[in-house]
């Protein structure tokens, strides 16, 4: 199979199900920027000494795909995978899990620290974009009802991994320092 196609040539894209929109429709900045996120989230792994934290975000990039296939698909679709409540679950029990080893923050953090917690930081922004890209879609094109979740709980994740990926490098967050004030 060759990478081109040829397909997209004159700036279309096919959608599952078959339906070509524009490279610059709503619907494909936000499963691109979805895309971005997952990248990001690779080279935070590569930079990534710690074996748990590596099976973590492999898993993420794994769900970042399901969400991919999620938003290439309007409408009813038997066969594809969607985001769903079980999804937002684990998210969430994973957010808990890791915030448990950390100490409570006492003030705004700068992302920072390790060369792998700057990645996840980079990544959480990433997710935060794509957040609001599919809010602005689903104002047009209802989506599924956990994907905007998942977005949400996903960047609040990627925040407190970046976190853990410092502490456990023994590696303190970066705090804010108010350049207004003197100090």
């Amino acid at each position: 199979m060759k990478i081109y196609t040829r397909t997209g040539d004159q700036g279309m894209t096919g959608l599952w199900g078959g339906l070509r929109v524009r490279k610059d429709a709503l619907r494909v900045d936000v499963y691109g920027t979805v895309d971005e996120c997952n990248a990001a989230i690779g080279t935070a792994r590569a930079a990534a000494a710690d074996r748990e934290l590596d099976d973590t975000l492999a898993h993420l990039q794994n769900l970042l795909f399901v969400l991919g296939a999620d938003l290439a698909t309007p409408g009813e679709a038997t066969n594809i995978p969607r985001v769903s409540a079980d999804d937002i679950t684990a998210l969430e029990q994973l957010i808990d899990r890791h915030e448990a080893e950390l100490t409570p923050l006492r003030q705004f953090i700068l992302p920072g620290g390790t060369m792998a917690a700057a990645q996840l930081h980079l990544a959480r922004t990433i997710c935060r974009r794509a957040e609001r890209l599919a809010v602005a879609l689903d104002a047009g094109e209802p989506l599924g009802p956990a994907v905007v979740i998942v977005l949400n709980r996903l960047s609040d994740l990627l925040f407190v991994l970046a976190r853990v990926a410092n502490a456990r490098a023994g590696s303190a967050d970066v705090p804010w320092q108010n350049p207004r004030v003197s100090g």
